[in-house]
Parts: structure tokens; sequence; C-alpha cells
């Protein structure tokens, strides 16, 4: 482990998928300081607020050592630097995911070229899977728990309109 490296994720994680929660404790294996960056999203409309998100994220990574979470907003740039980051890490499940990343990538070498962006893949049980799709199975009723962690699921239901608070 490069015990002195800290590595930034970021993502709106709208909501936060096992296959998220997969590549964080991946990277804290590897890295001494993860932090998860939620994004503000304001470039996508989000089911759940910032603040849900985080507050998801810290629940359901509470017991991964060396994982921090922030909310983020404006460019990631400024938040790896505040942060003192020098890795990026970025999830890649397709060839069109690689296209994508290698844009952003190749962008943010030169917004912050002593910064190394790292390409993880998912897990093989968590190569399909997405926010989006989870959002849409829970939505249209499926059974969208065996895709998050059920701190995430209970927040999703309650959302939906699908659960009591209580």
């Amino acid at each position: 482990m490069a015990s002195d490296l800290k590595a930034v994720f970021a993502g709106t994680f709208d909501p936060l998928t096992l296959g998220h929660e997969d590549m964080v404790r991946r990277a804290s294996a590897l890295f001494g300081h993860v932090v998860v960056a939620v994004a503000a999203g304001h470039h996508k409309k989000t089911l759940f607020t910032t603040e849900e998100r985080v507050n998801m994220v810290r629940e359901a990574l509470l017991d991964c050592a060396g994982v921090e979470v922030a909310e983020f907003h404006g460019l990631l740039r400024d938040f790896v630097r505040s942060h003192g980051a020098r890795v990026v890490i970025r999830g890649v499940r397709t060839a069109t995911d690689f296209d994508y990343e290698s844009q952003l990538a190749g962008m943010n070498r030169l917004l912050m070229p002593d910064v190394e962006t790292l390409y993880m893949p998912p897990s093989s049980a968590y190569q399909f899977l997405s926010s989006t799709l989870v959002r849409e199975i829970a939505t249209l009723g499926g059974e969208a728990d065996q895709f998050v962690s059920p701190t995430v699921y209970r927040q999703l239901m309650l959302k939906l309109g699908r659960l009591e608070k209580s």
C-alpha cells in the first residue's frame, strides 16, 4: 500500500451502489487515504440532494478505514488540490466509459499535471451496475436491494415513497 498517497474517487453517487463501495474498498487497500468526493451534480438532475448523498456514502462506508467523504462543487482539480491528493481514481466498465474517461484524464492532466489518473475496472459482479439503472429499477418497483447496501436501499425507498419514516 502506498500509505503516504492520498487518492480521490469522485462521482455523484445518486445513489451509491455496491459497485461504488467495492471500488472505494479496493482503493483504500492501495492508498493510505481515500477521499470520496460527492459532486453537487450541477450537470445532472439528481434524485437525492447533495447532503443526502454525502450522508448515505458516509453511512455505507463507516467500516472502511482511511476513507473520508466530502462534498464538492466546481472543478475536480480544485478539490483534489485542496485535499493534497496525488491520484484520481476513475471506474471504467466499458469501452464507452474508457473513451469518456480518457478525455477527462487528458483534460485533468493539463489542469493538474502532478496528479495521476488511475482507471479501475469494477469487480466482475458489478460490471453492469450503474446508479442510473438502480434508480430506474427502484422507480419501476424492481428488486433494487441487491445492488445497494441496506442503508442506501432504505433511503431509496423513503425517497420514492415506498417506506414510511420511523
